[in-house]
């Protein structure tokens, strides 16, 4: 058999990122399984990636594509930075990548979600899907697991959160779509903005709630590393 067809055939990339604004800032969430068809290339990655010190953007889709256009981003806005002498707004952080992903969208696969707080308009959420348009929004999902979570955020999400209810929406919402969404898995990770700063967290695999149907984990890495005396492996 031919095998090479299968390594130059189009690949599903699936993930699940989430911007939510409440009241005083963004909370940013995303898993972390980085897929090339049904092979997990990374289990752990990190899809939120800083731009400025109070705007970081969701990446999902083409993780090159997102990686590139986020460096190239982060350049930019550092040197408008340094010419005006204090940092930039969320709307020019997200404009810019707007500009970017229209420019190339014949060559991009990328669907972004730049979200931030700032001193002149407060928390805000900026949806670029694939093809380069700009959508302001006061939550955003993207990636394959976004599918399931359409109806769920009409229904859960409300104006007002706080910073407490913002981030467990982000957190049962990113779960929710690694229990039905095979390419979206692994860990989720969080980043809240406001006028205090930024706040990462971290929320490891074996944690989270699980829903309908789904089973407990068993015999994974994590079972045998956690183990005092683990058994030796045999052939």
């Amino acid at each position: 058999m031919d095998f090479t067809s299968d390594f130059d055939a189009p690949h599903s990339m699936g993930t699940t990122i989430i911007g939510v604004t409440y009241d005083g800032g963004v909370v940013l969430g995303a898993d972390s399984r980085t897929s090339t068809g049904v092979y997990v290339a990374n289990r752990a990655s990190d899809k939120i990636t800083r731009l400025t010190d109070n705007v970081y953007i969701c990446r999902s889709g083409s993780a090159a594509d997102s990686q590139i256009v986020s460096d190239y981003v982060r350049y930019f806005l550092e040197q408008h930075t340094i010419q005006l002498g204090q940092p930039a707004t969320v709307k020019v952080a997200a404009n810019l990548v707007r500009l970017l992903s229209y420019s190339n969208k014949n060559m991009l696969q990328t669907g972004l979600i730049v979200g931030g707080w700032d001193k002149y308009e407060g928390g805000k959420i900026y949806g670029v899907p694939l093809g380069g348009t700009i959508i302001e929004q006061p939550f955003a999902i993207g990636g394959s697991g976004s599918s399931y979570l359409y109806g769920f955020f009409d229904q859960a999400w409300k104006e007002g959160m706080t910073k407490e209810e913002a981030e467990q929406l982000v957190v049962k919402a990113v779960s929710l779509a690694i229990a039905r969404d095979g390419a979206s898995g692994g860990v989720i990770r969080t980043v809240i903005i406001n006028s205090e700063g930024v706040t990462r967290n971290f929320y490891p695999g074996d944690k989270l709630p699980l829903w309908h149907e789904e089973l407990e984990p068993q015999e994974s890495l994590l079972d045998i590393l956690g183990a005092s005396s683990p058994e030796p492996m045999s052939m």
